[in-house]
């Protein structure tokens, strides 16, 4: 049994009243890490979350993961006991999270300004496709569009095609993690003066990851580059990109350095591309991309993976397998550095998910539990914070406000 007293977020209290991904993803890296975080969802309502695929049986799987080591409880903000409630609930919490369309807690009565005559020290994060100001505020933004508004999409796919989107919500778990980053800042930043008053963040899913394009900005400023898609080319190192092995198997390779380079040359028994001026030097490998990959393409559709991996590790070239879930099961360094956890689940007996993110020494994470039943811990969470009794609870329940 984990000891939340040790973990180094124990005594930081979060109330997420978020939905889908990217912010509760947000409120549970924290408590992966100790954090004590209470998840409000509507009573009868569903978070939409638990109606996105995948399901078995009936239950959400991807809502077990993002919600994990959270209790969950229902309450409706929106009608005068819930309004109530949560009144009462503010000055317990540390952080409240919310994802709503901006104006949309202002119009529950819930702004930050009287969040903060309740709690003058709470850190309030808002999280928002495209941000609290600016034109496009009141639009709602998933994590497609975030991806696409911000540049990333562009960048992805090959040239000579459209731009594609990843079959996964990157914007929503770049999302999650500004979302972690800013409310710690926030605590060290409360925790250094405490009478300071409370933080209220204002992070949109598409500046998290128009953040990730780095020297875009200043490449476009100063040279008037606009970049476009390479494949799966490096578009700054060469060779680098996906190769096909002869056993039919996906194979990732980047050659980040000269030494690296002249490494792959000896591996491949082709030491003859150093001398060719077309190949010499990283700026000319990255123009003549074509014809190089022609030449890294055929060596490794002469190879088995086995074969590529055990040349590659004897002249210390970098690369790897493009996993699949899979192999990721049967990796011995995935098993090596527990990268996957196995807990039990009243519906589902044990289940998988990945572990805690990163590792630390002396105070690691824990996944505890997984995503709660709607609503499953109302009661205990109402009585042990607000000291209301099951007789006033009940008529909460009664009124659907719980």
């Amino acid at each position: 049994m984990t000891d939340m007293s040790r973990q180094p977020l124990a005594g930081l209290r979060i109330l997420d009243l978020s939905t889908l991904i990217a912010a509760p993803m947000a409120s549970t890296l924290l408590a992966d890490f100790g954090a004590e975080v209470v998840k409000v969802e509507l009573p009868g309502v569903a978070d939409p979350l638990r109606e996105l695929p995948p399901h078995k049986d009936g239950a959400p799987l991807w809502w077990k993961v993002t919600n994990r080591n959270k209790r969950g409880i229902t309450l409706d903000v929106r009608k005068p006991d819930g309004h109530a409630l949560l009144c009462r609930m503010a000055p317990k919490f540390d952080v409240l999270v919310e994802n709503f369309r901006p104006g949309t807690l202002e119009r529950y009565g819930l702004s930050p300004e009287f969040l903060h005559s309740l709690n003058p020290g709470l850190i309030i994060l808002r999280l928002t496709g495209y941000g609290q100001t600016g034109p496009l505020s009141k639009q709602p933004g998933f994590a497609r569009i975030a991806e696409a508004f911000s540049g990333f999409t562009n960048l992805c796919g090959d040239a000579d095609r459209p731009p594609q989107h990843a079959g996964f919500p990157v914007a929503d778990a770049v999302g999650g993690l500004f979302g972690a980053l800013s409310i710690l800042i926030a605590c060290q930043r409360r925790n250094s003066d405490p009478d300071r008053p409370g933080e209220v963040i204002d992070l949109s899913l598409f500046e998290g990851m128009f953040r990730l394009l780095e020297f875009l900005p200043i490449e476009y400023q100063q040279l008037g580059v606009v970049r476009q898609r390479s494949g799966t080319r490096s578009q700054y190192a060469g060779p680098s990109g996906v190769y096909l092995t002869r056993d039919q198997r996906w194979f990732s390779m980047s050659t980040s350095s000269q030494s690296v380079f002249e490494r792959l040359a000896a591996a491949i028994g082709r030491r003859d591309l150093l001398e060719d001026e077309r190949f010499a030097t990283n700026p000319a490998r990255v123009r003549n991309a074509d014809e190089l990959d022609q030449t890294i393409s055929a060596w490794f559709s002469r190879h088995t993976l086995a074969e590529v991996a055990s040349i590659f590790e004897q002249y210390g070239v970098s690369g790897g397998l493009v996993n699949t879930i899979e192999d990721i099961f049967n990796s011995e360094h995935f098993k090596a550095r527990e990268a996957i956890v196995h807990l039990e689940d009243r519906q589902l007996g044990s289940v998988a998910m990945t572990n805690v993110c990163p590792k630390m020494a002396i105070s690691p994470g824990h996944v505890r539990s997984v995503g709660p039943d709607h609503g499953e811990h109302t009661r205990a969470v109402l009585s042990e914070l607000l000291g209301i009794d099951d007789e006033e609870i009940d008529r909460l329940y009664a009124l659907d406000v719980l």
